[in-house]
């Protein structure tokens, strides 16, 4: 079957399914066609009743580059994903994956219920062929540069299959935004010598072990070697990967309003602060986690991308960037022609198996 992407120029952006409501996607809409970096349209998805008069107060109800599309319903963060698209047949968030669907849109952004938005991507979308499921790719910073996690949170349980083809989704996500020609990829786990981790971990790295041709793999890779430049992809289930994720953007605002307050403790070290503010200013922004909102549901028949439920707006101008530079490339199409490679180089018999006897573990 084909992987149609929709037209590159229009980004549908779900604007009901925020925490901070449709006013904040709306000033982020305003935002991003503001930046010269945006090349494509935006169409807002949600109430008309509730959106006209939000663009009139953000000063974009002429701009020739948005426009609205109607819904009538809304996705709550406490409705049970499957349920949600039986029962809420005009939803914002369903009728923004309708427009993937209908060729109107090239990708859709939302902060909408993570679960309904998976499931919704793949009852409506379908995932490419050789591709399972879909999964969430985060861009997260490490030493002299940035990794993707993967997966970020789509699939708490995961087979080792499942895992692989993160491997593959992560690989051609770095390719594309950190553009590096030849990805490496570490499989996250306790420790580095074989058979340590669980059943999941070992038996997806022999799997990874007979994949060279696509993957490049670098073997198994504990949690402190993801921020040096050790891998460019760290995979894992979905479970793991939301720990860490969550765990990472805590840890970075914690260490930034520490900072700010050890810094501001005195008038000598506010001298020194002010001396070297320029460099404290480049940090803030390299580890500030609104800087990498935009986490795309990679696998799909078309690019969807998932932002925090608490996104401002500016981490939802970032992941209106981030569709935006997804949909100029040609993802979905070179994921499909290596996805059939991999799952022949991983149909060989498996030494290990999920349901057998534990592996290793740290001690």
């Amino acid at each position: 079957m084909g992987t149609p992407t929709g037209p590159i120029g229009h980004i549908a952006v779900d604007a009901m399914g925020g925490d901070l409501g449709p006013s904040e996607v709306v000033a982020a809409a305003g935002l991003a066609l503001k930046d010269p970096a945006l090349l494509s349209d935006l169409i807002l998805v949600g109430q008309p009743g509730l959106l006209t008069p939000l663009l009139k107060e953000h000063g974009l109800s002429h701009n020739p580059r948005l426009r609205i599309h109607a819904a009538s319903e809304v996705v709550t963060m406490e409705d049970k994903p499957l349920q949600a698209f039986r029962r809420k047949k005009d939803s914002s968030m369903g009728r923004a994956i309708e427009l993937i669907k209908s060729g109107e849109a090239g990708a859709v952004v939302s902060c909408g219920n993570t679960g309904a938005l998976m499931a919704g991507g793949a009852i409506r979308l379908r995932t490419l062929d050789g591709i399972d499921r879909p999964a969430l790719g985060a861009v997260i910073p490490r030493a002299n540069g940035y990794f993707i996690l993967i997966d970020a949170g789509a699939n708490p349980e995961a087979e080792p299959r499942h895992l692989v083809h993160n491997a593959l989704l992560g690989s051609h996500y770095a390719r594309l935004i950190l553009g590096v020609e030849n990805p490496r990829v570490g499989l996250l786990t306790i420790g580095t010598e074989e058979g340590k981790g669980n059943a999941l971990t070992s038996a997806t790295h022999e799997i990874l072990k007979r994949c060279g041709e696509v993957i490049n793999y670098v073997g198994p890779t504990e949690g402190f070697q993801v921020f040096t430049d050790h891998c460019d992809v760290a995979v894992c289930d979905g479970f793991t990967g939301n720990l860490l994720l969550k765990s990472w953007e805590s840890l970075a605002k914690f260490f930034t309003s520490t900072l700010k307050s050890e810094l501001t403790a005195n008038p000598l070290r506010m001298a020194g602060a002010l001396l070297a503010r320029g460099a404290f200013k480049q940090m803030k922004t390299r580890i500030n986690p609104e800087r990498y909102s935009g986490a795309p549901l990679l696998g799909l028949r078309g690019n969807v991308l998932k932002a925090h439920g608490s996104s401002n707006r500016h981490a939802l101008r970032h992941a209106i960037l981030a569709a935006d530079k997804v949909i100029r490339a040609d993802f979905l199409g070179q994921v499909s022609r290596d996805a059939v490679l991999l799952n022949t180089l991983s149909a060989a018999p498996q030494t290990n198996n999920v349901s057998g006897a534990p592996a290793k573990t740290d001690s």
